[in-house]
């Protein structure tokens, strides 16, 4: 058995965590090279891993995609308060540690509904003195909660960037996912914006429907989108340049200590403001 998928190495499980399922956040963490995971999200991991050989790098470029996007948001839009949905286990540089270093005032909430990511929300609320952070494990299927608890610490009478990154290709049609981003949208006013990224269901369609399957085993569902379907997010808002783009071709220019090897990374991302 590898190092990778020994259950020797996995932290003891926090109360209310389910070990038995995997989840989409520690799996995440597993690609990353964390270590917040156990057996059964390795055991997924490494199936998906097998179907697509990329993905601990595709992984890897959304967080590249984060970090990149986030300081454009900061340095060129003045940005100061992000609301990160489905913000996952912390993994260094964390958002608001990006932000706070460019302007060391920033607010940050991370919302996240896995009680993992409650665990370890210490690294997440450890920020500059000027600044705040704070960590709220709710769904993003209930946007009404993450608002009225986000509004203790953002002041939604100035602009906030909406971060979903990686998020909504594990919210289906049937749960409302153009919806749910309509009404987080729609809480925030003129000059925030919006950021976000999809897994692609139009790079190869055939692997994308096993994997699909795979996550579907696992109890995981799992949405794809082609471009015109991630572009729809983006509806009544005022698209950054370049648009809609594979992630390492989202404003690759403020990459900082990224390593790149031109493979292919089958994810859609945008940035977009809200007029």
């Amino acid at each position: 058995m590898s190092p990778e998928s020994s259950p020797d190495t996995s932290p003891e499980p926090p109360a209310a965590v389910d070990t038995s399922r995997p989840h989409t956040a520690r799996v995440y963490d597993w690609y990353l090279g964390g270590k917040d995971h156990y057996p059964v999200d390795v055991e997924l991991g490494l199936q998906i891993v097998s179907l697509e050989p990329q993905a601990k790098y595709v992984a890897r470029h959304n967080r590249w995609f984060m970090q990149r996007a986030t300081r454009h948001l900061v340095k060129e839009a003045g940005i100061r308060q992000f609301l990160d949905i489905g913000s996952g286990i912390p993994t260094e540089p964390n958002l608001h540690r990006i932000a706070q270093s460019i302007a060391a005032d920033a607010r940050v909430v991370y919302v996240d509904h896995d009680p993992t990511v409650l665990a370890h929300a210490g690294s997440l609320l450890s920020g500059t003195p000027e600044g705040r952070t704070e960590f709220l494990q709710e769904d993003v299927r209930e946007p009404e909660k993450i608002l009225e608890r986000a509004a203790a610490v953002l002041d939604f009478t100035r602009p906030v960037a909406l971060s979903m990154n990686a998020l909504l290709h594990f919210v289906s049609a049937e749960d409302g996912a153009r919806a749910l981003v309509e009404r987080l949208v729609g809480a925030l006013p003129a000059g925030s914006h919006l950021a976000l990224s999809q897994v692609a269901g139009d790079y190869d369609p055939e692997r994308t429907k096993e994997a699909v399957a795979m996550y579907k085993a696992g109890g995981v569902t799992l949405v794809p989108r082609s471009h015109s379907e991630v572009a729809a997010f983006f509806t009544g808002l005022d698209l950054l340049d370049p648009g809609v783009v594979w992630l390492p071709d989202w404003r690759p220019e403020l990459a900082v200590d990224e390593e790149r090897d031109g493979s292919p990374v089958p994810m859609y991302a945008g940035v977009a403001r809200k007029r």
